[in-house]
């Protein structure tokens, strides 16, 4: 027969023997606005940035957390809450366990308290590595509950988010943490109390139509991609071209969206510089 004509191939180990080259699996990247491949580490060292072009790559939550909040000062809230499959779909749950043993993380955002240079805050940072960052039922309420710590505890609130939107694994249920998290948002201003979000690329959806839009100062990060449905879909249901550079954050500045673009490694000062104008004190730097 034919089939035993087809000679498997070998596995063969890409090395240049000239240069003693190797190059592992997994430790190089391709950015895709500039093209270059690039060693990992180099763009982990530049506050995954890319070091050729300046593209912004997306951040865990653990290095975010080390880039704004002072070292052996965050403090997590341990909320012993489950995510719920309440569509009753059959891969729902394993996809949540894969999530969880991949990236680390319990769910799409972590809440808890820290110190940004010496000013203790509460801080919320959003994970695009789990299911994009989705608003479902627990990341609403570990939000909301993160709310009403600020204002239990009389401390300024910072979000970090990055999101596809609401969770369509939760349908409906998944929506109402718009209204929850809104809510929550107006006994905080109630409370005079200070709420700067920080919208990172991208920040869409259900996510960008509630408490990622309500900040008393909004920034963003350089290109962030910033919207409600995505370009292609505003652009097929009005059928006409969009401006350029339409939801980027430079866009947004422009029309009086946000306030502030902050490039990643002046975030934490900028963030500390806004607490001590709202507490009427003297900035420092």
């Amino acid at each position: 027969m034919i089939i035993d004509k087809i000679k498997k191939r070998e596995t063969v180990n890409v090395k240049n023997k000239k240069s003693n080259i190797d190059i592992p699996i997994g430790k190089w990247i391709k950015c895709e606005n500039c093209k270059e491949i690039i060693y990992k580490e180099a763009i982990r060292e530049n506050l995954n940035i890319c070091p050729n072009c300046g593209k912004y790559f997306r951040m865990h939550i653990g290095k975010r957390l080390e880039l704004i909040i002072d070292e052996g000062t965050y403090k997590k809230f341990n909320l012993k809450i489950e995510t719920t499959n309440p569509l009753n779909l059959e891969d729902y749950p394993k996809k949540l366990k894969s999530l969880r043993e991949k990236t680390g993380l319990e769910e799409a955002v972590a809440c808890g308290t820290g110190n940004i240079n010496g000013e203790k805050v509460v801080i919320c940072i959003m994970d695009s590595g789990f299911l994009m960052g989705s608003m479902g039922v627990v990341v609403g309420e570990k939000i909301t509950y993160a709310i009403e710590k600020a204002i239990e505890q009389k401390l300024p609130l910072i979000i970090f988010s990055v999101s596809g939107g609401a969770r369509m694994q939760e349908g409906i249920i998944s929506l109402m943490q718009m209204a929850k998290t809104t809510a929550a948002l107006t006994k905080l201003d109630e409370a005079g109390l200070l709420y700067i979000s920080v919208l990172t690329d991208p920040t869409y959806g259900g996510v960008t139509a509630s408490f990622a839009s309500l900040g008393d100062i909004i920034l963003a990060e350089p290109k962030a991609m910033i919207g409600f449905a995505g370009p292609r879909v505003i652009q097929q249901t009005i059928g006409k071209e969009l401006p350029e550079g339409f939801q980027t954050a430079e866009f947004l500045l422009e029309h009086g969206f946000i306030d502030k673009i902050v490039e990643r490694k002046d975030l934490k000062n900028t963030i500390y510089k806004l607490i001590q104008f709202h507490k009427g004190g003297k900035k420092n730097g």
